[in-house]
């Protein structure tokens, strides 16, 4: 696995872009994400790394040959860990490269960001077992957890024509859906629009048609992680999810961050993987050493709302919940890497694997407003008097996540937001 420290990591290590230096920065040089940019909408995106406040094109230092995210997703281990230190020596204080560099430096302001590569399948996981809790509680009281939940991790074949950018803005979801006392569906807009707080794991490396990848060497097929919001039409959902799971529901939307953070950078933020006293243990094809020893990720999630009033009044969002993944995922990314390619198939570079719903066990971390209004029984009231079950027309909905840990520089995920309009 990539959970090797090295001078990469170094917390004394700072920038000549004076931004990245800066507490509480999400983009250190300790960090260094990927994303693709153009200095205009219509422009060839350009494969970019997020330092500080601004952006270092990789063409222009020289580093890459490409504008293809998806080619240097396929690159070896051994050449992304070559390029990583290649950009921190080069943004270190005291570097040669400086003079050279900063003509490659473009404002993360003055630029549009797109999708940070190209998504050719998309797998959604439910991998928070608090979520699934808590959302099988309303209903199946008698049976929050299907049988197979602790034995195989869960998921299903998203769309992925419908994931966009940080800041996509889509319609309001149309469907059917059925009361439970009518006695026909009726067509209409969501009334139950919901968010779920998720991870992306994006796929590097793929493996042959046929191929399984054993789960010690899960991790050198994953480039990194991302912030990912899969919004939900609970009611559609709930109407059209049996027998063969969710459809309309989910494909409407699924909103991205435009950066990935490379799980090397995530090696000072690695914790163990265990199981609670009492439950099954993986079986063989999911368990491994190295898994149980730093499988998992420590990133702390937050949820934060603006609505339409707010926006109009110049109030800033509201923080809704906040969690951590140590406390939320019941399954690590090399397992999900690990059983989707058990039966043989094959992933392929800039595949995206959602985590699921990542919500913790108290109910200030849920990851949904299902959750967090317990099926809209509950609402919830916002500093300025208003007060929401599910997701309104105009509101904008964002996720931010980032890594603390003593010893090590605080990185960040940086955000992803959403807003809602209203149906077409």
């Amino acid at each position: 696995m990539n959970d090797t420290l090295n001078a990469t990591h170094d917390p004394q290590l700072r920038s000549w872009v004076a931004s990245a230096n800066e507490e509480g920065c999400d983009f250190p040089i300790q960090n260094l994400p990927f994303g693709t940019y153009s200095r205009a909408p219509r422009w060839e995106p350009r494969i970019g790394v997020a330092i500080g406040d601004r952006i270092l094109d990789l063409r222009l230092a020289r580093l890459i040959d490409t504008d293809n995210m998806n080619e240097l997703l396929a690159a070896s281990i051994e050449q992304r860990r070559g390029l990583r230190a290649a950009l921190s020596a080069g943004l270190a204080e005291g570097s040669a490269k400086q003079a050279e560099w900063e003509g490659a430096l473009v404002r993360r302001d003055a630029v549009t960001m797109h999708l940070p590569c190209r998504i050719g399948d998309y797998t959604d996981f439910y991998t928070g077992i608090h979520h699934a809790t808590t959302v099988g509680k309303l209903f199946r009281p008698d049976q929050p957890l299907m049988p197979n939940y602790k034995w195989v991790p869960i998921g299903y074949h998203g769309r992925a024509s419908s994931i966009a950018v940080s800041g996509q803005r889509f319609k309001r979801p149309q469907g059917q859906t059925k009361a439970p006392d009518a006695e026909a569906p009726s067509f209409g807009p969501s009334k139950r629009l919901d968010y779920e707080l998720e991870l992306g794991f994006v796929v590097g490396q793929g493996n042959a048609l046929g191929e399984p990848v054993a789960i010690a060497d899960a991790e050198q097929h994953l480039f990194g992680v991302t912030l990912l919001n899969d919004w939900s039409a609970r009611d559609i959902q709930a109407w059209e999810y049996q027998p063969l799971g969710p459809f309309l529901a989910k494909n409407f939307a699924t909103t991205l961050s435009p950066w990935i953070v490379t799980m090397e950078a995530l090696a000072p933020f690695r914790a163990r993987f265990e199981r609670p006293a009492g439950d099954p243990q993986p079986l063989p094809y999911l368990d491994a050493p190295v898994n149980r020893a730093s499988g998992a990720l420590d990133i702390t999630l937050e949820v934060w709302l603006q609505t339409a009033k707010m926006r109009e009044a110049g109030e800033a969002a509201v923080r809704l919940t906040r969690g951590n993944t140590t406390q939320a995922a019941y399954w690590t990314a090399a397992q999900l890497i690990a059983h989707h390619t058990v039966n043989g198939c094959n992933l392929q570079p800039g595949d995206l694997l959602g985590s699921g719903t990542l919500s913790g066990p108290k109910a200030d971390e849920a990851g949904s407003l299902l959750e967090l209004t317990l099926g809209g029984k509950q609402p919830i009231s916002l500093p300025n008097g208003e007060r929401r079950t599910f997701l309104e027309d105009g509101d904008t909905l964002s996720l931010r996540g980032y890594c603390e840990r003593v010893g090590a520089v605080r990185i960040g995920l940086g955000e992803v937001s959403g807003t809602v309009l209203p149906a077409g």
